[in-house]
């Protein structure tokens, strides 16, 4: 996990919002999205529609992302903790 990514991971012990996360870690657009989709790819973070509605199946985070919310999984708990 690199350090972007290990950021981004301290964000998301609860559900937040995208917005929330460009606020927060004041980071451009597409660095945002690419750690998102990383963190994803690896099983790492889960996408939701909604605060309590995940998202399963293929996301296009180029378009998708700024809607959703985001938090960590189990498994990227681990990882983050670990570190």
């Amino acid at each position: 996990m690199n350090d972007a990514e290990f950021d981004l991971m301290d964000e998301l012990y609860f559900v937040q919002s995208y917005s929330y996360l460009k606020e927060t870690l004041d980071w451009k657009q597409s660095d945002l999205i690419d750690t998102l989709k990383m963190l994803y790819e690896q099983g790492y973070i889960k996408c939701l529609d909604d605060p309590d509605t995940e998202r399963f199946g293929s996301i296009d985070f180029q378009n998708e992302a700024t809607e959703l919310y985001f938090l960590a999984t189990k498994k990227g708990l681990m990882a983050h903790n670990s570190i």
